[in-house]
């Protein structure tokens, strides 16, 4: 990936003590292991623009909307483990970043946003987009769902005290997403030297109690034992395996846990939740385990669909390094909680278990095979059935190129998570938290910048909702897109269909998406037969820059998504008005 045209000149350290706010501000964020910047310059924030777009040490990365930089800042943030800043301008340049950040918070991402705010001389004056906590909602400047740390900085002192208590945020093991706007007036001016321990760089903390692993070794040597794992357990995949080894134990994932665990490997029982398999649910009820050890993963909605054949017989054994996580998703089951960061967690257990002898074998257990992606006769009649898409993808973006793959929340979701298959972890991404349409479209900037082929599988509405190929283009990013094209919102059309409900405006009129990829600049490949997937696949691949291939789908298939349309029945979705 070449990122071309950001502008970086030798900045002059000649008068240390001369430096405004603004250049000590992008100091601080190198001191924090930041390097990439990604926004939109506004008035409110043209002094900061300038200083960072000026350090030598930091890329600003000038997207087209403010969502689609809080986007790929998450993707870029995930991919990296680093922390990652959105900077954005006032009043709506702030608001239209919230759905990103959001996202970002939900994914567990270490996203700064840095924003502009309205000068005190002009405040309740009816300034132009004026931002403060009296003119917009309080919580954008506060601690609270979205920011776990956020301030207004009114002086230079204050910029630095911020920047010092997001260092101690970003030492959290899980994701930390704050916010620190500073006033254009202040941005200016002079501020003081850091402090030397300002530059100390972020290094996570790690905790754990001993107790908890011995309780846990001791109550997984007998009885039958499941691993269900989710995304917070990327870091240790070797670990786990090696852990399911050690416990005689099968292991099921959730969507955005692919790879993870191989997914070819004999003891591994399939996806659970959205776009899931049959497989989990099926061992499930022949094995009857006795613990469901759950590492990684919050077992929200879309992970689990809270299906009650995935409970243990005796209790969830849930590890988690936020201690309020454990048995929410399922309330009504006995959990034992262990509060620890995974990696140190997983490590300590596998020495506890060294030597313990196992009880009671796992054994053998029927269940479905993993769904296959053969297709039948390929057909050249003007649509793309989309299991022929998955399965030309299956084989060139995954199998040969080794690709990262991110999906866009509808039909894109259940059409990747139920049919691609990973070795490994880190080349699957599924917002499924926030699940804001959109976020692969722009979050592919934040993988593509990382080297490797990088691959958005979006359907055409989330590719007319947030769209950032123009800035793929300017940068010379190698990010793929390969919209699935069937002129609606699918999913929305088929699970009101599912429900007997009649579908609400989910047509779209018919997009050239090549056409409209050429007319950025990027190179467009548009694929109305199933004989031109192979080609175009890997003619994206060789492109050498940002390439869009729009691939016109039988809008007639369903995806497989049936677990969420039941759980949408189970909530009322019904022909007829809720239950």
């Amino acid at each position: 990936m070449r990122v071309a045209a950001l502008g970086h000149r030798p900045r002059s350290d000649a008068s240390p003590t001369a430096r405004s706010v603004a250049e000590r501000l992008a100091d601080h964020l190198v001191a924090l292991g930041v390097t990439t910047v990604f926004g939109i310059v506004g008035g409110a924030v043209a002094p900061l623009a300038h200083a960072l777009d000026q350090h030598p040490g930091l890329a600003v990365i000038h997207t087209r909307h403010e969502a689609g930089a809080a986007f790929a800042a998450a993707e870029a943030s995930l991919a990296t483990g680093r922390p990652v800043v959105v900077m954005t301008t006032t009043g709506p340049g702030l608001t239209n970043a919230l759905t990103g950040l959001y996202a970002a918070r939900y994914e567990g991402a270490k996203v700064l946003l840095v924003s502009g705010a309205t000068s005190g001389a002009r405040r309740e004056r009816f300034a132009l987009q004026e931002s403060t906590a009296a003119t917009l909602h309080g919580g954008l400047y506060q601690s609270g769902p979205l920011f776990n740390y956020a301030t207004v900085t009114e002086t230079p002192a204050q910029v630095a005290m911020a920047f010092r208590r997001v260092a101690r945020g970003l030492r959290r093991p899980q994701g930390f997403v704050a916010h620190v706007a500073v006033p254009t007036d202040v941005q200016t001016q002079p501020a003081p030297a850091a402090a030397s321990s300002d530059a100390t760089t972020v290094r996570p903390e790690r905790r754990l109690d001993p107790a908890d692993v011995v309780a846990c070794a001791t109550q997984l040597q007998t009885g039958r034992v499941v691993l269900w794992i989710g995304f917070g357990a990327r870091h240790c995949a070797n670990a786990i395996a090696t852990l399911a080894e050690q416990l005689d134990a099968w292991v099921m994932a959730t969507p955005r846990a692919k790879g993870i665990f191989d997914e070819s490997h004999p003891r591994y029982l399939g996806v659970t939740g959205l776009g899931g398999h049959h497989g989990p649910g099926q061992a499930m009820a022949a094995l009857q385990p006795d613990h469901v050890v759950v590492l990684g993963t919050r077992l929200g909605e879309l992970s689990s669909s809270y299906d009650a054949g995935l409970c243990p017989r005796r209790a969830f054994i849930h590890v988690d390094v936020d201690p309020d996580v454990p048995g929410r998703a399922y309330p009504d089951v006995p959990t034992v909680a262990i509060a620890a960061e995974l990696e140190i967690f997983v490590d300590a257990l596998l020495t506890a278990l060294r030597g313990r002898p196992r009880a009671v074998a796992a054994g053998p257990v029927a269940w479905a095979p993993m769904p296959s992606t053969d297709v039948d006769q390929l057909r050249s009649d003007g649509r793309v059935r989309p299991l022929a898409l998955v399965d030309a993808m299956q084989r060139i973006f995954v199998e040969q190129a080794d690709a990262r793959v991110i999906a866009d929340a509808g039909n894109a979701f259940a059409w990747t998570i139920h049919y691609l298959r990973f070795a490994r972890p880190g080349r699957y991404r599924a917002s499924l938290g926030w699940g804001s349409m959109g976020h692969a479209s722009a979050g592919v900037l934040g993988l593509a910048m990382q080297g490797g082929p990088s691959v958005a599988v979006v359907g055409d509405g989330a590719m007319l909702m947030n769209c950032e190929v123009g800035t793929a283009v300017h940068y010379q990013i190698d990010a793929i897109w390969v919209v699935l094209n069937d002129s609606q919102y699918g999913m929305v059309e088929h699970g009101m269909r599912n429900a007997g409900l009649q579908p609400v405006q989910t047509s779209l009129p018919g997009t050239n998406f090549a056409a409209l990829a050429r007319s950025m600049g990027a190179e467009g490949i548009r694929v109305t037969a199933e004989d031109q997937l192979d080609d175009a696949l890997r003619r994206a691949l060789e492109v050498g820059g940002p390439c869009v291939v729009d691939v016109v789908i039988d809008p007639t298939v369903v995806a497989p998504s049936g677990r969420r349309f039941a759980a949408l029945r189970d909530q009322g979705v019904v022909a007829g008005g809720a239950r």
